[in-house]
């Protein structure tokens, strides 16, 4: 069985739309983005995201809708799979709600669309029109009139009404704005392309009669008189132009065409310039933004007669944006620029320019995507229930101008500010502020092994370092410093304990340990000071007046003290943790007496840090426990009792972990744990999470909270000290290679530290696209381009790989493999394609080792027993690399294999590799050494013998592969290779299917270890066209029916925008068969909504599950820490 989940959202933009959602004075934008729904707040800095939600289906349409009795504007929303809904802003739950569904308007006889769903709305707002299916436009009558009780509320949806028209392959439609409001019949104009291959326009009425209550109305598309005269063949848009001009624009190539309307005449100006136009938007009644194919930004502007008819038109590029899918007008100059392969960005109209305000990453589509790290580090025994590293992957994004290389790693960030210095062995730091009027800090104190020392910021950001600072002593470590009430400052040694007043700078009291002891450990608040002292002695000062003792315990030799600390807020207890006993105990202040004992270890692992904090709003404080062996354990505290409670345990790596807590706002905080793996714990949604910091080899951290850098931290490594801002929560953090090319094939050698790229170039030359192609040497650390080699005229990059070939001296050397394809088929027939094979120089430049002229394009490589496997057109072939005794090496020939017809992608495990073919799913080809003097083979062992339009394939675990298809689905296919016959041997089985709705352009199989009890074991990274990035894993057989229960409850308790069911949507379909729901594979984003639910839901969800609520919390929250 199998599981999947995101770990990258998609962040490709095809559909956007501006109105009044969530509040009726102020406009929103509602961004599609596969099919996720995020609502957008405009500010004087860009875009401001106010609320996301998942829909159970890719979102292929937008539409607003006013009902009369709603203040704000609905949302009509259209899937993929034909359902369609509205909803509107719930403002007190601050939900989407659902006013209204669709059953499903899909036509099994029909055609779909081949140019995309449509959906308009009448100028009158009487009807709405969804074109879906070649020949037939769904017309929707909207409200006018509500005459009794139990009456469709008006401006609401009725139902669709089918009609038929003979134009079938409709590039644009709109409709034409009314010139009289007396006009009854909305007119409707199609850009259809006809039988003929010529494009034309045809303008229709639409004649609608009401039905009765009993009856449906009915409805006819009439033809009117239009012009008879064929248009340019890439005509593509209409534009509806309202009063005073009226009429619409026809957007060509090489010409924009203005057709009146009322009657055959038609105005044709030619472009000074060719182009193809992708997306346009209206500012005015006058003037239009317009956008094409290569990133240019046009304001196009009628020019008006004296009797208001359109005389001519001013078209000016006006600058350059990502390749638009959809272009929103907000208000003031403002635009969204809407993009499927670039970032999407908000920009301001100038004057003959633009300027960006503001860039919304996008790394859709992902052509390709190598695996640089999983976290971890050489020697390293994290295992994958918790990875506190952070997966960083590589893709190649975007296409022509708008690609680039990204790395995506998902994790709490840090940026740093400034280095202090370089300095070692920082034992601990603390910030404190030389006045108790303001709210920053300006003081760092960096303690020592064997001294302290003092650096003071200035306003500005200078720093200085002070050689005495308030009586402070230098002269040894420092334990522990806080400002405290009424202008004083604390400080603790091993030898001591001091106060200070700030304004005198004079040592008002101390208090010294009895008996030359050593103080071990200290916690304070405003008011209280806990020391643990020789290890084995508890004492509590009372720092209001004079220093006192208040309390003192000795524990004994056999309970020595390992760590302590004291909640930061007043409190009459403090939480000791124990090294013998691996025990913490809470105990009251005034007495040291016992109140709670809990066992945290078994004697191996215990207690080596504690921490008691606010980090959930609403609820009890959080008890954190680290422990030697790398876990962390925490508990809720209730404050009447001090009982501890919801124990849960958390491996963040294999040592011990130590904290510091962050201030957060409103009286809740952060907590960093510093490790090997530094991680920040935070809040969020009523949980703890648990994330990776970009922070490796932190030593320690403190609050730096200053003038010159607001919210920081100061945080000191193994090497120096320095200034950083760390996130306050997990987001994906992408760093861009901007190559403005297509990053087509990525490869990564770890030992060269480089990528290797095959991109893609096209440019625009006297109006000729020139298609130029390259392989790039690019480097990992500085990420920048090193090297480009350029490949011939009307010649493609197909495929990189990174392998490890002879170097002619009896050892292997790092080399990149590269496949190739010819465009023209001009080209010599007996050389369809080359394959290529690159070394890095000692100056990291690219060398041609050897090449080989191919028959087929060379759409795949890998590597099988050191060997050279190519996927070409109808063959895979494996080639040796050899040297002759010129020293030259070249490429033989050893076996081949024909596909059935065109093969995709290949992976290989062992000797065996999974082909996926282009129609025929997969088949799996064993390659066997020839012996005794005969030749090498590839003979196939199994096949997948269903119709699949394949796309990628792994192998994810003995003789069990994962398969992707052109339609958004998954498979996992297994070989029985214990079967009782031939036939069954050679037969895969799909044991899993599901439908993603996204089409995967890449899998990269991952090894991670796991222990015996993890949930699921982590497989593969799957890479889709909407800039998605999905982890597969496969589910342990202790788990299965557990998880699959959980989801068929939650499938039926949680509901969905639209009340779509989300078994049909998960649903595998294709054009050959369509299930009913997904086949043993479980939706990690579906299970995860768990964490989320109410109490009394989540009641219902466990049932026969055989488990508590509890049990299947942590499960699920185990499951989400995978990502």
């Amino acid at each position: 069985m199998a599981y999947i989940a995101p770990i990258h959202s998609p962040s490709s933009v095809r559909h956007a739309l501006k109105l009044k959602f969530l509040d009726p004075e102020e406009d929103s934008l509602i961004v599609a983005k596969s099919h996720r729904l995020e609502i957008y707040a405009q500010s004087p800095d860009g875009l401001v995201l106010q609320h996301s939600k998942a829909i159970y289906g890719k979102i292929t349409m937008l539409q607003r809708l006013q009902p009369a009795s709603s203040p704000t504007e609905h949302l009509l929303v259209g899937t993929d799979r034909h359902m369609y809904f509205t909803v509107s802003w719930d403002a007190q739950s601050r939900q989407l709600r659902t006013e209204k569904s669709f059953v499903d308007q899909s036509d099994r006889t029909a055609r779909t669309s081949q140019t995309g769903d449509r959906c308009l709305v009448d100028p009158s707002g009487r009807f709405m029109t969804l074109e879906l299916f070649e020949g037939i436009i769904n017309v929707l009558p909207i409200v006018q009139k509500s005459r009794r009780k139990g009456d469709p509320e008006v401006g609401t949806l009725s139902d669709p009404i089918a009609a038929r028209v003979p134009e079938l392959f409709v590039r644009s439609s709109a409709f034409l704005r009314a010139r009289e409001e007396k006009e009854h019949k909305p007119k409707m104009a199609l850009l259809y392309e006809d039988s003929h291959k010529k494009v034309r326009i045809k303008i229709k009425e639409i004649d609608y009669t009401p039905g009765s209550s009993s009856e449906p109305g009915s409805l006819e598309m009439l033809d009117i008189n239009g012009p008879k005269k064929e248009l340019e063949l890439g005509a593509s848009h209409l534009i509806p132009i309202s009063a005073p001009a009226f009429g619409v624009l026809i957007l060509g190539e090489t010409s924009i065409t203005y057709l009146d309307g009322t009657n055959d005449n038609m105005m044709t100006y030619p472009l000074e310039e060719a182009t193809i136009f992708v997306a346009w938007e209206q500012i005015d009644a006058q003037r239009f933004l317009l956008a094409d194919d290569y990133g240019r930004l046009y304001l196009l502007m009628l020019v008006l007669g004296d009797d208001d008819a359109v005389s001519g038109w001013k078209l000016e590029a006006i600058g350059e944006t990502s390749r638009a899918s959809v272009l929103v007008y907000l208000d003031a100059g403002s635009v969204f620029v809407g993009s499927h392969q670039g970032d999407s960005q908000v920009i301001r109209v100038q004057e003959k320019s633009i300027e960006v305000v503001q860039t919304l990453p996008n790394i859709a589509p992902i052509l390709d995507f190598t695996i640089m790290d999983m976290g971890s580090r050489a020697g390293d025994t994290q295992t994958n229930e918790y990875s506190s590293g952070q997966a960083r992957l590589v893709t190649g994004s975007g296409a022509f101008k708008d690609g680039s290389l990204r790395s995506v790693r998902s994790g709490v960030g840090m940026e740093d500010l400034g280095i202090l210095g370089e300095m070692e062995h920082i034992t601990d730091l603390f910030s404190l502020k030389t006045a108790e009027t303001t709210e920053y800090v300006d003081t760092l104190l960096v303690s020592f092994v064997d001294e302290t020392r003092i650096f003071q910021f200035g306003s500005d950001g200078e720093v200085e370092e002070v050689d005495d600072f308030k009586g402070l002593s230098f002269s040894e470590g420092t334990l522990l410093a806080a400002n405290l009430s009424s202008q004083r400052i604390v400080q603790v040694t091993r030898s001591s304990v001091r106060l200070f007043d700030l304004e005198s700078g004079m040592m008002t009291s101390d208090w010294t340990p009895p008996g030359d002891q050593k103080i071990t450990a200290a916690a304070a608040n405003d008011h209280t000071l806990v020391l643990s002292v020789g290890g084995v002695s508890l004492v509590v000062l009372d720092m209001e007046g004079e220093i006192g003792v208040s309390s003192e315990k000795d524990f004994g030799a056999d309970s020595q003290i390992a760590c302590v600390t004291i909640p930061a807020s007043s409190s009459n207890i403090c939480v000791v943790g124990f090294w013998q006993s691996a025990s913490i105990a809470v105990l009251r202040l005034d007495s040291l007496e016992s109140l709670q004992n809990e066992v945290v270890g078994d004697g191996a692992a215990v207690p080596r840090s504690v921490l008691l904090t606010q980090i959930l709003a609403d609820q009890p404080p959080t008890l954190f426990v680290a422990m030697a062996d790398g876990n962390v354990i925490t508990f809720s505290v209730n404050l009447e009792d001090y009982s501890l409670s919801a124990k849960k345990s958390t491996v963040l790596g294999t040592q011990q972990a130590n904290f510091r807590a962050l201030p957060r706002g409103d009286g809740l905080y952060n907590v960093f744990a510093m490790c090997e793996h530094p991680s920040l714990i935070y809040g969020s949604e009523g949980r703890i999470i648990y994330s990776a910091v970009t922070a490796e080899k932190a030593s320690c951290v403190c609050p730096f909270n200053s003038e010159a850098y607001p919210d920081a931290i100061a945080i000191a490594t193994s090497e120096d000290l320095r200034i950083a801002m760390v996130d306050v929560e997990r987001t994906t953090h992408v760093q861009t290679l901007p190559l403005n090319e297509t990053v087509r094939r990525v490869a990564y050698s770890t030992n060269l530290k480089a990528f290797g790229l095959g991109t893609i170039r096209r440019t625009l030359q006297d109006g000729l696209e020139i298609i130029q192609s390259h392989f790039k040497l690019a480097d990992e650390v500085m990420f920048i381009e090193l090297d480009s080699f350029d490949l011939n005229q009307d010649e493609l990059v197909e495929s990189v790989i990174r392998a490890e070939l002879d170097d002619g001296a009896g050892d292997v050397a790092e080399r990149f493999v590269v496949g190739t394809a010819y465009l023209d088929d001009e080209h010599d027939e007996a050389i369809r394609g080359r394959i290529l094979i690159f070394e890095a120089t000692d100056e990291r430049r690219l060398r041609l080792v050897t090449e080989l002229s191919v028959k087929g394009a060379c759409r795949a490589l890998a590597i099988v027993e050191g060997k050279i496997v190519a996927a070409l057109v109808k063959t895979v072939v494996v080639y040796a690399f050899e040297y002759e005794a010129t020293r030259h090496p070249r490429l033989t020939k050893r076996a081949s294999y024909r596909t059935s017809t065109a093969p995709i992608d290949i992976a290989v495990t062992d000797n065996f590799i999974a082909i996926a073919d282009l129609m025929k799913s997969v088949s799996i080809v064993a390659y066997n050494r020839g012996e005794a003097g005969l030749p090498d083979s590839l003979t196939e062992v199994a096949r997948h013998f269903q119709t699949t339009w394949a796309t990628a394939v792994a192998h994810v675990a003995d003789h069990t592969y994962l398969e992707s298809d052109a339609e958004g689905n998954l498979l996992v296919l297994h070989q029985n290779i214990n079967g009782v016959t031939d036939d069954d041997r050679r037969r895969l089985e799909v044991t899993s299917e599901i439908s993603l709705g996204e089409m995967v352009n890449r899998i990269r199989r991952v090894n991670v270890p796991v222990t015996g009890d993890a949930p699921v074991i982590p497989r593969a990274f799957l890479a889709t066209v909407e800039g998605s990035i999905y982890l597969f894993a496969l589910i342990h057989p202790k788990q299965q029916d557990t998880l699959m229960r959980l989801q068929s409850n939650m499938a039926r308790l949680v509901s969905s925008p639209g009340a779509i069911p989300f078994l049909g949507y998960r649903a595998f379909q294709n054009s050959v068969r369509t299930a009913e729901e997904p086949f043993r594979f479980v939706d990690g984003e579906l299970v995860e909504k768990f964490l989320d639910c109410e109490d009394e839901m989540q009641e219902e969800m466990v049932e026969g599950l055989g488990l508590g609520v509890e049990e299947v919390r942590l499960l699920v929250e185990g499951l989400r820490r995978l990502r």
